[in-house]
């Protein structure tokens, strides 16, 4: 399916079964889908209407991502993963497999998301208000989210912090930290960890 409103910058490499342009029952200003050249959708693949997706953008099988997004370049979805409307992702973002990204969400460039990551934006979920006051967290530049890690909402993921897997944020995590647990607490910084195999002084820089 290919609506009159998407934009493809040329080339791109697109399987069977992508929808592009789907559209969304919300009342949007822009309802165009604008792709950047040299993307990579498996199939699968949803790209809703009235986002704009910078050059090479690749997906895994059945990724969907929602309207009114700003997905910049060499930004990889791999497969089973969600992003909500409304979010902001800078450049060289990679969201694994099985992940859930909340509307509102903010993801500076070079952020690493592991397979099963849950992003929430609701503090009262079920509240008839609950709609005006809905905000991802931000995930600041160069962060690492372990696998299976629940970010609660408004919390902000400072500049290359690395969270442990399993872990459950419910308040913000300062630059170059290091935290894991329920909650999350840190407990050093990624300039104290040493690499185990050897292979390199500092797996963190």
């Amino acid at each position: 399916m290919l609506s009159a409103l998407v934009q493809l910058g040329a080339p791109q490499e697109i399987d069977e079964g992508v929808l592009l342009g789907y559209p969304t029952g919300r009342d949007i200003p822009d309802r165009r889908l604008v792709v950047g050249p040299g993307a990579r959708l498996r199939s699968g693949t949803v790209l809703y209407e009235g986002s704009v997706i910078g050059a090479g953008f690749q997906t895994g099988h059945n990724v969907v991502v929602r309207e009114e997004n700003r997905i910049g370049d060499h930004v990889s979805i791999w497969s089973n993963s969600v992003v909500d409307y409304g979010c902001v992702i800078g450049h060289r973002v990679k969201i694994h497999t099985g992940v859930y990204v909340a509307q509102f969400t903010v993801i500076e460039d070079d952020v690493f998301l592991a397979p099963g990551v849950i992003i929430t934006n609701d503090i009262h979920p079920g509240c008839p208000e609950s709609k005006r006051c809905m905000k991802g967290p931000t995930i600041r530049r160069g962060s690492q989210v372990g696998g299976n890690v629940t970010l609660l909402p408004y919390v902000e993921i400072g500049e290359f912090a690395l969270i442990g897997a399993g872990s459950v944020v419910t308040k913000d995590i300062p630059a170059r930290s290091v935290a894991y647990g329920n909650p999350a607490r840190v407990v050093c910084r990624i300039d104290d960890l040493t690499c185990e195999t050897g292979l390199t002084d500092k797996p963190y820089r």
